[in-house]
């Protein structure tokens, strides 16, 4: 397989598991699958990671996640 095409599958494989995620955290449907509403939230959420709370941020939403991962399993 040529490397672009390996590549393109990891990058394919990739936004196929964010977007999972998307769902999983029920964002569709609070936001009533509003892509300019999500896109909106994204851009929040980017914002705080470019801020002076970068490091707080990302502790609080890593240890979230680890427990919404762990409750489901």
């Amino acid at each position: 397989m040529r490397e672009w095409q390996v590549k393109r599958r990891e990058r394919t494989r990739q936004l196929i598991e964010l977007g999972g995620l998307v769902m999983k955290a029920g964002l569709v449907e609070l936001a009533d699958d509003d892509r300019a509403t999500l896109y909106g939230a994204f851009l929040t959420i980017a914002a705080k990671l470019r801020g002076e709370d970068r490091e707080n941020a990302l502790v609080l939403w890593k240890r979230k996640g680890k427990r919404a991962f762990e409750s489901e399993a």
